[in-house]
C-alpha cells in the first residue's frame, strides 16, 4: 500500500493555501470579548477574542492601528474586521485585524468623537475660556441625582473638609430620556442662585449611561455658565464631552469635592503660619526701626550745639596741652642753650680766673692794670683775689723785656 507522507511545513502550507482561497476568510467580522491583550514595544497588538463557545487568537499590526481610536482593554465587547490566515511556523491560524469597533457602543463612540472634534474646532475647549476655581468657597452647587453614591460622597467629603460650606443640590435626572434637559436646568438654576462653584456629574457607568453628559446642549450650558464648573462624571477612566468644556475635570465626584473645598485644617494651619510669619516680621521691623532710631539719635548728638561746644572745648584742651608741651620743649631748649652760655661765660669770667690762681689789679682810677705805664711809684693799687681785696702800695716798678 502506497501512502503519501508530508512534512509538517508542507501540510501547514497546504492548509494556508486553503485559507487564502476561501473568500469568506479574507474579509470577515468577528464579535467577541477582549482578553489577554498585550501592546508590544514594536507597536503590534496581540489579543484573544472569546465567547462562551470558543477563543480566537488575533493580532493587529502597527501599520493598521490608524483606524483604532480607543485603547483595547480586558473585557471589552468588540467587533474585529480582518483576515483569517495560518501562521505556518507555529501551525496555527489567527485573525489579522484591520479594524476594531466597540460592539453596541461603536456608533455612540463615533458620535462622541465627531462632537468632540466639532466643539474643539469651535474653541469651546480652549484654555483661555477656563475660569479659575475659587480657593475658598462658601456655597457649592451640585447637579446630580438626588440618590446615589455621587451626592453622598460629595456631601461627606465637603463636610469633613469644611463643615461651614453650604451645599445646594439640584436633583437632576442624569440618565435616560430628559436627562440632558434636566442637567441644563440645574446648571442655570444654581447659576442664578450665585453659588461660588458648581460640581456637575454622576457615578460611573457604560457609555450609554453617561451619554447625557455628551450632549451638545449640556456642553453649551457648561460653556456659557458664569460660575466655575468642575465636571465629575463616572470613574477616572471615563471621559465625557463636558470634561473638556468644564473649567476643571475631576476623575471622580469625591475628587471634585476635594478640589472644590479647601480643608479647614489646612486653612487654620496656613493662618497660624501666616500669623507667626507676621509676628517675626513685626519683631524684625521693630528691631530695625530701633536701630535706625539709635543711629538718628547718635547723629543728632553729633550735630547738637552742646556736643559741638564739648568738641570745641575738648579741642581747646588738646591745643592747650600741645602749647604747654611746645612751651616746655622751648624752655628746655633755652635752658640748655643758657647752660651752654653760662659754661662759656665761666670760661671767660675774671672770677673764674682768680679761682685758678690768678689775681686782678686795679689802679687808683679803678682801671685794670695791664701795663707799668698805668701806675707810678708810691701809687695805691688794689689786688683782687678769690677770697678778698688787698690794698697795696707801689714801691718799685720794673720793666721786663719781651725779647
Amino acid at each position: 500500500m502506497i501512502r503519501n507522507v508530508y512534512t509538517v511545513g508542507q501540510l501547514n502550507s497546504y492548509i494556508r493555501n486553503m485559507f487564502t482561497q476561501d473568500y469568506l476568510l479574507q474579509a470577515v467580522f468577528v464579535k467577541g470579548e477582549i482578553s489577554n491583550c498585550k501592546y508590544h514595544s514594536s507597536g503590534h497588538i496581540y489579543f484573544t477574542l472569546k465567547d462562551p463557545k470558543g477563543v480566537l487568537s488575533c493580532v493587529m499590526f502597527a501599520g493598521n492601528r490608524n483606524g483604532l481610536n480607543f485603547r483595547l482593554a480586558q473585557g471589552q465587547q468588540v467587533i474585529v474586521g480582518g483576515t483569517v490566515d495560518v501562521f505556518e511556523r507555529d501551525g496555527k491560524y489567527q485573525l489579522y485585524a484591520r479594524q476594531i469597533t466597540l460592539d453596541g457602543e461603536g456608533l455612540l463612540y463615533e458620535k462622541f468623537e465627531e462632537l468632540k472634534r466639532e466643539l474643539a474646532e469651535s474653541g469651546m475647549f480652549a484654555a483661555e475660556y477656563k475660569k479659575p476655581i475659587p480657593r475658598y468657597v462658601r456655597t457649592i452647587g451640585v447637579v446630580t441625582a438626588q440618590t446615589g453614591a455621587a451626592v453622598r460622597d460629595i456631601i461627606q467629603i465637603a463636610s469633613r473638609r469644611n463643615p461651614y460650606v453650604q451645599i445646594i443640590l439640584y436633583p437632576a435626572i442624569v440618565q435616560g430620556e430628559g436627562a440632558a434637559a434636566s442637567i441644563v436646568r440645574g446648571i442655570r438654576a444654581l447659576e442664578r442662585l450665585g453659588v461660588d462653584v458648581m460640581i456637575v456629574g454622576r457615578g460611573g457607568g457604560s457609555i450609554e449611561d453617561l451619554w447625557a453628559f455628551n450632549e451638545r446642549e449640556v456642553a453649551q450650558a457648561v460653556f456659557d455658565c458664569s460660575v466655575p464648573i468642575i465636571s465629575a462624571v463616572g470613574h477616572e477612566t471615563d471621559t465625557t464631552i463636558i470634561d473638556f468644556v468644564s473649567d476643571l475635570r475631576a476623575p471622580t465626584p469625591s475628587a471634585a469635592a476635594e478640589l472644590a473645598v479647601a480643608d479647614i485644617r489646612d486653612v487654620l494651619e496656613n493662618l497660624e503660619s501666616a500669623r507667626k510669619r507676621l509676628d517675626r516680621q513685626i519683631l524684625i521691623r521693630i528691631r530695625q526701626e530701633r536701630e535706625r532710631a539709635g543711629l538718628f539719635g547718635a547723629k543728632l548728638k553729633n550735630v547738637s550745639p552742646e556736643n559741638r561746644i564739648r568738641e570745641k572745648h575738648q579741642y581747646a584742651i588738646v591745643l592747650e596741652e600741645r602749647l604747654q608741651d611746645r612751651m616746655q620743649a622751648l624752655l628746655n631748649h633755652r635752658k640748655h642753650r643758657l647752660a651752654l652760655c653760662i659754661e662759656k661765660m665761666k670760661g671767660l669770667s675774671p672770677l673764674m680766673k682768680l679761682s685758678s690762681g690768678y689775681s686782678y689789679a686795679e689802679n687808683s682810677a679803678g682801671e685794670n692794670i695791664r701795663s707799668i705805664a698805668q701806675i707810678a711809684r708810691g701809687e695805691k693799687i688794689k689786688l683782687r683775689v678769690t677770697d678778698g681785696v688787698i690794698d697795696a702800695l707801689v714801691t718799685e716798678i720794673t720793666e721786663v723785656s719781651n725779647e
